[in-house]
């Protein structure tokens, strides 16, 4: 007894009830095995803190399509999920709730911190994972992992002593960009630039050997307590007469150098410079140059320095223990304590009063921002650790020039290159207590350091106590390992050894510096071989009217919403279509509401085929004798077979779902269907023959189409016949392209007669004649064997009373309808009643004959063309122009009927 579909599809009903069955039946599992060949793609690691938005759910979508597929061809797909701990933006939330309760870090200390910090990513943690599952994602979530879990810790580590014995990690004092409200250190690629309003003001230095005014600009007045030099060009001829002279800084009445140095450019300015190197990363590089002091004079929360940080700087150097670099700390006096923008604001009053600030410009400029809190990053000379980056940018540069690595489209490899070429050292500590905590450790007594795997509690110089450094390390530097460390890696486990390397990596143009390039050199480094083979970069997604989601536009999009109301196939096949690599897409209602209404459409064509089938068909094979529309639909069937698993090849998934769409919409649910519903209603053989073919290309359009729309294919292909082809669509056998299946002639002969009956049809819709009036029509055509075989479809999709193949045949008081293949003619009779129809057109003359004279009445009056505005004078023109062709058209139709 045939299977039926309910009325209308509800994917609420369908879509948790099929997730169920699939990790019941445990369809995402991926093994080790020897007989299939791996497929491996490793999950962007969303932050436990995240929440589920277009850009994740265009990311994850991309990345299940891909997995599906090759599950499908028999390869062992892992798509390998996880999350990362988000150092900086878990801390700032658990830190913000335990404001609320009038708390802070210090006052748990860092166990009790982590207590809660571990309690939180339990409670929240998963909530993204959850998110992704409604989405559709198959993800093994067997092997989930998460960036500081056990086995994770364990390869950062090992890692960490790795580079560090290979003289690669260092601890030095080194200019980095400091966020004063995450408090801690981040990396350059971590810095976003804004361009924001601010002012150039004008500085006036007095020069101490001449008594005259050295000018020059700033748009930070407040780091001037910190200049230890002023730079001039020694080529500069206006200021050759102070080479080796000294400015007397002002507010501070203190002395410091004029030096020469290049970064002082003639063109800009007055050509004097101020240096600041413990604030300025250009004036750090000048300061290494002239063995400048390097003084101090914020503190790590955006203060001012006072005697309290210069009393603990002075006992560092007096102990001995300063590093080299160790900047020193100034008291700034009547400013300390103050914010830098209060302390800009008293400086500046103070420079005024003084006759030190000679004027003031506005200006636009590139400001640095932290990239998660958003607020402004300050330059800072700090202890930090870094990566020696040179070394290892080098193998990772030459994976992606010889091809081991390539990128999709490969236009992003230049932004690659341009990062990896000109890279600098990496700062990889973080002043954070949630993370990787770095494994060094320091004797209080002897201030030996030890970088080990192991905890080390004893000095083994001196036997005094060791503790561990504070700091954590950058989140980058655990998931710059995602690809082996998820794979057991230190161990070498049977999961490293067959996954790895994996295959394809997806995600955004914006992650390429934070996280593409960290794992390749991470890969070339510990494992001997890039990570990837194929880097897909796709693009944002955007509103309709391509602007950039955001929460100050207000116009972000709900993926959940969406999944709610219209459900998971419906957001992923409308994120899908138009998509191209590296591409932005927009996203709208209208995109939405098209792919629901093509998801209603497979539906009712399904449904319709299930309600006309017989108990015999219970597999899915084609009949052995083929009707000429039967080898039409599978011959191109059979193409679109070839191209979609050519375009997925190719990473053109946007236009393998195009493909999809035409197909189904058009040639199997618009034409075939409707081809063989004669046969259905005649029963006997035709009718079984036609169901077969029915269920062979929808059953099999449906694989096709499962990668890109999972759970209503699964509804559909499960009420299907398919016996011998497993219980799941998702576990069947991805349909491949077969030479028996082409059938060019008949495809192309049966495409002419296509071809007539959209002909017909679009010019009876012309002339408004209903689907009910039959005409006969007659067909003159170099090839009549095709027309006399397909008349009995143009009879019964065109409307056609009676088919006459032959001719010639006069054209007088005739229709034509001409396509490549044929001429066909309708008599003018047969389609409407003459009377009636010259009546009507006679009157259609005289109103557009009236509107005509009107508008040349006053387009002949010199008083309306010179007054009226020239837009209202061409519009008038163009009106008439419109009746003029219109005029024309009418007298032919009259014309023709005699």
């Amino acid at each position: 007894m045939a299977k039926e579909l309910a009325k209308v599809y509800d994917p609420q009903s369908v879509e948790d009830r099929l997730y169920a069955f699939w990790l019941e039946k445990n369809y995402f599992h991926a093994d080790v095995d020897p007989k299939k060949t791996p497929y491996t793609i490793v999950i962007p690691p969303p932050n436990i803190t995240g929440q589920l938005h277009m850009g994740h759910a265009l990311d994850e979508t991309l990345q299940d399509i891909l997995i599906r597929w090759r599950r499908m061809q028999g390869y062992s797909a892992l798509w390998l999920p996880g999350t990362d701990h988000a150092s900086i933006a878990t801390e700032a939330k658990i830190v913000s709730a335990m404001k609320e309760e009038g708390l802070t870090k210090e006052d748990l200390g860092r166990e009790k911190f982590l207590e809660r910090a571990w309690a939180w990513k339990e409670k929240y943690g998963g909530r993204i994972v959850e998110q992704l599952k409604k989405l559709g994602s198959s993800c093994d979530w067997e092997r989930e992992r998460f960036t500081l879990d056990e086995g994770c810790n364990k390869a950062v580590n090992e890692v960490f002593c790795r580079l560090y014995e290979k003289g690669l990690i260092y601890r030095g004092n080194r200019m980095v960009n400091w966020c004063p409200h995450c408090n801690t250190s981040i990396s350059d690629a971590e810095v976003e630039y804004q361009t924001q309003d601010g002012h150039f003001w004008h500085l006036l230095y007095p020069v101490k050997e001449t008594g005259e005014m050295l000018e020059l600009a700033t748009t930070r007045p407040e780091t001037m307590l910190g200049d230890t030099a002023v730079a001039i060009n020694g080529a500069d001829p206006r200021y050759a007469h102070l080479h080796g002279c000294h400015v007397i800084l002002p507010l501070l009445n203190k002395e410091i150098p004029i030096v020469c140095d290049d970064h002082a450019d003639m063109e800009k300015g007055t050509g004097v410079v101020k240096i600041t190197p413990a604030h300025d990363p250009n004036d750090y590089e000048v300061g290494k140059r002239h063995d400048l002091p390097i003084v101090r004079v914020f503190t790590y929360d955006g203060h001012m320095t006072g005697a309290a940080d210069k009393a603990a700087a002075d006992e560092l150097f007096a102990s001995g223990r300063a590093a080299a670099g160790e900047p020193e700390v100034l008291d700034c006096g009547k400013y300390a304590g103050m914010t830098t923008m209060e302390a800009r604001k008293a400086i500046l009053e103070d420079l005024e009063a003084g006759g030190f600030l000679k004027s003031v410009e506005p200006l636009q400029h590139e400001v640095g921002t932290c990239y998660r809190c958003h607020n402004t990053v300050e330059p800072m000379v700090s202890k930090q650790w870094f990566v020696r980056m040179e070394p290892l940018a080098a193998p990772a540069i030459e994976a992606v020039r010889s091809g081991q690595t390539k990128f999709v489209p490969e236009r992003f490899d230049k932004t690659y290159y341009h990062w990896m070429e000109n890279i600098k050292d990496w700062c990889i500590s973080r002043q954070l207590w949630w993370g990787h905590r770095i494994p060094a450790y320091y004797c209080a007594d002897c201030g030996e350091m030890v970088v080990s795997r192991e905890e080390v509690h004893t000095c083994p110089k001196c036997g005094g106590v060791m503790t561990q450094d504070e700091d954590t390390l950058d989140t980058w530097f655990s998931s710059a390992l995602w690809p082996f460390s998820t794979l057991g890696w230190p161990d070498k486990t049977p999961e490293l050894d067959y996954f790895y390397p994996t295959n394809t990596l997806v995600t955004g143009y914006d992650i390429i510096f934070f996280w593409v390039a960290r794992m390749i050199f991470s890969g070339c480094e510990q494992m001997g071989q890039t990570p990837f083979d194929t880097v897909l970069i796709h693009g944002l997604v955007r509103d309709a009217q391509g602007r950039k989601m955001s929460k100050s536009l207000g116009n972000g999009i709900d993926p959940l919403q969406i999944i709610d109301q219209y459900g998971a196939d419906t957001l992923r096949f409308a994120l899908a279509t138009g998509n191209s690599p590296g591409n932005d897409m927009r996203f709208s209602d209208d995109k939405v509401k098209a792919s629901r209404n093509f998801a209603n459409k497979i539906w009712n064509a399904s449904r319709f085929i299930l309600m006309n089938l017989s108990d015999e068909i219970t597999s899915c094979r084609l009949p052995e004798k083929l009707e000429t529309e039967d080898k039409w639909v599978v011959s191109l069937y059979n193409t679109l077979v070839k191209e979609v698993t050519d375009n997925l090849e190719k990473f053109e998934l946007g236009i393998a779902v195009q493909k999809l769409y035409d197909f189904i919409w058009d040639i199997l649910c618009d034409w075939y269907i409707e081809l063989t519903k004669s046969r259905l209603q005649a029963g006997g053989e035709t009718a079984l023959a036609a169901q077969q073919v029915l269920v062979y290309v929808t059953a099999n359009t449906l694989k096709l189409l499962h990668p890109f729309m999972p759970f209503i294919t699964e509804e559909i292909w499960k009420n299907l016949p398919h016996e011998g082809e497993g219980e799941s669509i998702m576990v069947s056998q991805w349909p491949t392209y077969s030479e028996e299946l082409t059938f060019a002639k008949e495809e192309a002969d049966f495409q002419k007669v296509m071809d007539i009956i959209k002909a017909i049809r679009n010019q009876r819709a012309e002339m408004n004649i209903p689907p009910s009036k039959k005409a006969k029509v007659c067909i003159e055509t170099a090839e009549p064997k095709v027309f006399e075989d397909g008349a009995p479809f143009i009879m019964r999709l065109a409307s056609a009373s009676h088919v006459e193949v032959g001719g010639p045949f006069s054209p007088e008081g005739a229709v034509q309808v001409i396509t490549s293949a044929a001429r066909a003619f309708i008599p003018m009779s047969d389609l409407i009643d003459r009377e009636k129809e010259l009546a009507r057109l006679e009157k259609e003359r005289a109103k557009c004959q009236s509107d005509i004279d009107f508008v040349l009445k006053k387009l002949d009056n010199p008083g309306f063309v010179a007054k009226a505005p020239a837009q209202v004078v061409e519009a008038e023109k163009a009106r008439l122009q419109t009746q003029k062709d219109r005029l024309e058209k009418i007298l032919e139709s009259i014309k023709a009927l005699g």
